[in-house]
């Protein structure tokens, strides 16, 4: 924070991680002068708030953010738009909170020591949850913060401070981490699949943002997947390398959970929907190991771990159909995960959303052996998927229809399962446009289902604990 002053600092972005930003920034530099790039709508509110050092904008062009030293830029916000792009050739320097954040928690020998970080396409959230419950059942005070939902600048400096950080970092924070110049102690990488092309422009240029929390990172060490083809063929020269998933570390054979040859316990009954989940188990147990704690002393704390909402989430019953809410599911990959925690039972699959031009051919190729009872398309890439999927749905034996909206798709799986069944929510595509985020979904599907949104939307455990 402290060399930001004397600087030209705007914000980019008024969501959450960007008001973070701005209380942070203020805590620590009451009388810099700052500038914030926001919507018209933002614009009138924050207006209002009175800060007389505040100017509030509403054209973030090429122009006007090359005019700033540096901009603080929420997340969600591209710094491959050309505008940023055109600002940047003229010396404008973009960073996150993450950024921020880990500038401010580097030691003498420029390391977060006390901080494991958790990457990947699927499975992060659950998989950083995981990790503090865990660490928590030790008796270890934890953070759980980053992209999971608490903005890392919204805990810059809790007192009394944890003995551990697990954050989870997106593919738009990866890059923060090695901007920042502070090596984390762990950082894991559970898989990569093609997603958030619109942000990155292309699938080569998202792997290699989400891969540099590894590389340009250099954590201390780092926990890979060795079943992952893009991180079994990495090469980590300034990082110890410790995997999983291979049977000589922590690793599962069918439901029983192994480190090496030793049996630790089963995981059937855990409360981690999906042999996925269950997977993250162990990179989960590989991270613990990497701080010198004892994971098999821990590995039985799983079973009191409270499954996250929006991620394959069973809401309950009503009619004789079960919902289940996977609303977090942005990716074709994720779908046919979600599906395949419900193999051998009737399900109606509703996907679609938000077309950020991911290809859907693998998924439809898998409909041929593994299809639901049935599949209603949705939202803006629907009648994509409907048209990719056609002339398998006669050949293979489902049910193929197309909805006008959410309301409609659970209409249609109803009818389709008459009464017995499963009505899963797994979207693959992301909710924009018709929500405001997945969460905004999930809430809406629960309404609709006959459920209190609010019981099923919160958290658990954010913060330190």
């Amino acid at each position: 924070m402290a060399r930001l002053q004397g600087r030209r600092v705007a914000l980019w972005g008024w969501g959450r991680e960007g008001r973070a930003a701005y209380r942070a920034i203020r805590e620590h530099l009451p009388h810099l002068p700052l500038t914030l790039f926001c919507s018209d709508g933002e614009a009138a509110e924050v207006r209002a708030a009175g800060d007389p050092l505040l100017e509030v904008e509403t054209a973030a062009d090429a122009v006007r953010l090359g005019a700033f030293d540096v901009v603080v830029k929420s997340p969600g916000i591209s710094p491959y738009k050309p505008e940023a792009m055109a600002a940047a050739r003229q010396g404008t320097r973009f960073v996150g909170g993450t950024a921020l954040w880990f500038a401010a928690h580097a030691d003498a020998a420029g390391v977060a020591g006390n901080v494991v970080c958790v990457t990947g396409t699927k499975g992060k959230s659950t998989t950083t949850s995981l990790l503090a419950h865990l660490l928590r059942a030790g008796g270890h005070a934890t953070a759980l913060a980053g992209n999971i939902g608490l903005p890392l600048l919204e805990v810059l400096d809790p007192q009394p401070a944890p003995e551990y950080w697990a954050i989870e970092l997106s593919s738009y924070q990866t890059g923060d981490v090695a901007a920042s110049g502070v090596r984390p102690q762990v950082a894991v990488a559970l898989n990569v699949f093609p997603e958030h092309l619109d942000w990155h422009g292309s699938h080569e240029r998202y792997v290699a943002d989400k891969l540099r929390l590894l590389g340009e990172g250099r954590p201390r060490i780092a926990v890979l997947n060795a079943n992952d083809p893009i991180l079994s063929a990495l090469h980590l020269p300034e990082s110890e390398v410790r995997w999983f998933g291979g049977r000589d570390g922590w690793h599962l054979r069918e439901d029983a959970l192994y480190r090496g040859d030793r049996f630790v316990m089963d995981t059937l009954a855990l409360p981690l929907p999906g042999r996925h989940n269950r997977g993250n188990l162990c990179a989960v147990l590989t991270a613990i190991e990497a701080l010198g704690l004892d994971a098999a002393a821990l590995a039985p704390h799983a079973a009191t771990f409270r499954p996250l909402p929006n991620r394959l989430q069973t809401l309950g019953a009503r009619g004789g159909l079960t919902y289940v809410n996977d609303s977090i599911s942005t990716t074709p990959h994720a779908s046919l995960a979600a599906l395949d925690v419900f193999r051998g039972r009737r399900v109606a699959l509703l996907v679609g959303g938000h077309d950020r031009g991911l290809p859907w051919d693998e998924f439809a190729a898998a409909m041929r052996t593994c299809a639901p009872l049935a599949i209603i398309t949705m939202g803006q890439n629907g009648p994509c998927i409907h048209a990719l999927l056609a002339p398998l749905a006669a050949e293979c034996g489902f049910v193929l229809g197309a909805a006008a909206d959410l309301a409609d798709a659970m209409r249609q799986a109803s009818d389709a399962l008459a009464g017995d069944g499963v009505v899963l929510l797994s979207p693959g595509a992301p909710s924009f446009g018709a929500y405001r985020d997945y969460v905004a979904r999930g809430r809406h599907f629960a309404e609709l289902a006959g459920f209190d949104p609010d019981s099923i939307s919160a958290i658990p455990g954010l913060g330190v604990g």
